[in-house]
């Protein structure tokens, strides 16, 4: 499902983020992604997302060599990821259910259909009566829930989450985390990058620890 070969990512001035990484994570499995700020966790995913590119080494996604990947291919790529990014990236001139559609109008799907998917996935994440609601309104724990649901709508295999309860208390982050046990589940593989030991405590799965960018062992 994914895998890494020797992966080394450096950006321009010559910062080293990531350093022989190799690794597989397969279908259907839940893996924590573990380390100090700056080790490479976000790095990492974004490499799987092919929003960054590996220096040398190869990421594979489905089948597919990210590094190899042509323009044209990247959204078909995407179709198979649902993103949990740490800062939200809500459009906040839009409503929650305007948030969770805009991935389906990308897509290019019917509105109806598109439609049916949106409320459902607002259901998944007990957000269907503040569909009208504008993210401003919402709390930091809903505002979440919104993300998750916009990374889900489009019913992905794989799910990345960077630091999703990073900013949230006990009792939210348990709740985002039985949602993201709830689609583990029914078979989606998902990759939470996470520096919550409670979490890695009470959920099962396989952590991957990134120091200074290298995998420990």
């Amino acid at each position: 499902m994914i895998k890494f070969n020797q992966v080394y990512k450096r950006y321009p001035g010559g910062h080293e983020a990531l350093r022989n990484l190799s690794f597989e994570i397969a279908e259907g499995e839940m893996v924590f992604l573990t380390g100090h700020s700056g080790a490479g966790k976000s790095t990492l995913l974004k490499l799987i997302a092919a929003i960054e590119r590996p220096t040398s080494g190869s990421v594979v996604v489905k089948g597919q060599n990210i590094k190899s990947l042509k323009g044209g291919a990247l959204p078909y790529l995407r179709r198979n990821l649902g993103l949990i990014f740490q800062d939200h990236k809500l459009l906040f001139d839009r409503n929650a259910f305007d948030n969770v559609m805009l991935p389906l109008q990308i897509c290019g799907f019917d509105h109806r259909e598109s439609a049916k998917r949106v409320r459902a996935a607002l259901d998944k994440v007990g957000l269907l009566n503040r569909e009208k609601a504008n993210p401003i309104a919402l709390s930091g724990g809903e505002q979440q829930r919104l993300c998750i649901a916009r990374a889900i709508v489009n019913r992905p295999t794989i799910l990345l989450a960077d630091e999703p309860t990073g900013n949230l208390d006990t009792e939210y982050s348990g709740e985002i985390m039985n949602i993201f046990r709830s689609f583990h589940q029914v078979g989606v593989t998902l990759l939470v990058s996470t520096h919550d030991e409670t979490i890695l405590r009470q959920f099962p799965g396989r952590a991957l620890a990134l120091k200074h960018g290298e995998l420990q062992p």
